[in-house]
């Protein structure tokens, strides 16, 4: 948007609210997701994302077909997915944007080496990829960013991107904020563990539920903690520089948030989210982060071990890359061939 060009963004109900709050300008399409399912068990993990492939593979070919219609139907002239393995397109540029370059899992290395190279092999169908981590190893995302072989396509490495930014590196940092997030049964299992707590903590606590639509289960009366279901991101951000300590996910969203404001983090995986685990694992190698499982959680205990990390690593701004690459992008676009729209150039 800042460098000109007109966007239109796509993503399933949940999704589009979050982004509407922040981009009510820009235009919205709906587009289903993949509708994963999670085990309440840890173990189940893996074998329950295998029974699904055969449906996540059928929706990679709807929304592939969804992409080809939207680009006929709307001069679509070129797309950045995340994620998205379906959104490839042979007449425009496209850009798979991922840290998940190698792939985490329980089953091995050689079950990993061989879902890399199907990983690869959908990769491959874009004409660039974007890496959000630093170029030099082991950035954020360790092995997962930084494999012994990239893909075959162009790719760029883009800095850690968040929302979030440092206000104020002088502010007085006190309490604790908790971050819930991620899909269902373990957000709402984890919410449990965490309020059965808070009543004998003796710290501040603000909870953020991670509801943008709201709608979750009523809580128990938690006394004088504020609880908000969501939040927009400049009212998160103020949150994140004012916490001593973040309770929350290893996803690598989060992880990139709490770089960017530099609170010491309290990590704590999706059970069976390999990569969650590998993530929260660097960080507590490296001492920038304490790191709990789910059944283990204690916040109290957790707290006095946060106190002598060293807490998350210096802001980085990404020295312009991701400017220069929405830069190259956009000539991409700029140059591909005329896409057809109504039956006119």
């Amino acid at each position: 948007m800042k460098q000109g060009a007109e966007v239109v963004a796509a993503g399933n109900s949940v999704q589009v609210r979050l982004l509407e709050k922040e981009f009510p300008q820009i235009a919205y399409q709906h587009l289903g997701g993949y509708n994963v399912h999670y085990a309440v068990k840890k173990n189940r993990f893996m074998i329950n994302l295998m029974k699904q492939a055969p449906g996540i593979l059928k929706i990679i070919r709807q929304e592939n077909d969804w992409l080809k219609d939207m680009v006929k139907q709307h001069g679509v002239q070129g797309v950045i997915s995340d994620n998205r393995f379906g959104l490839y397109h042979a007449g425009i540029p496209t850009v798979f944007i991922t840290h998940q370059l190698r792939l985490r899992t329980s089953l091995g290395g050689r079950m990993e080496r061989l879902l890399q190279r199907i990983n690869y092999r959908w990769i491959n169908k874009f004409s660039r990829c974007w890496i959000p981590d630093h170029p030099q190893a082991p950035g954020l995302a360790g092995d997962l960013s930084h494999p012994e072989v990239l893909p075959a396509i162009p790719c760029a490495y883009l800095g850690p991107l968040s929302r979030m930014h440092l206000l104020n590196e002088n502010t007085v940092r006190e309490g604790v904020l908790i971050l819930l997030s991620g899909p269902e049964p373990q957000r709402s299992l984890f919410e449990k563990i965490v309020c059965d707590q808070l009543r004998s903590l003796k710290e501040r606590v603000i909870l953020v539920r991670g509801l943008p639509g709201g709608g979750g289960p009523p809580l128990p009366d938690l006394g004088p903690v504020p609880v908000y279901d969501h939040l927009p991101a400049e009212a998160l951000n103020r949150l994140m520089c004012r916490a001593a300590y973040i309770v929350c996910r290893s996803g690598y969203s989060s992880l990139m948030d709490l770089q960017a404001t530099g609170a010491k983090p309290i990590l704590v995986p999706t059970p069976g989210q390999t990569e969650q685990e590998y993530l929260a694992a660097l960080l507590g190698h490296q001492r920038r982060a304490v790191i709990s499982s789910q059944a283990a959680f204690d916040l109290e205990a957790l707290l006095n071990k946060a106190k002598e990390i060293k807490g998350a690593a210096p802001v980085y701004h990404g020295n312009g890359a991701l400017a220069q690459a929405v830069a190259g992008f956009l000539t991409d676009c700029s140059v591909a061939a005329p896409v057809v729209k109504d039956g006119a150039v």
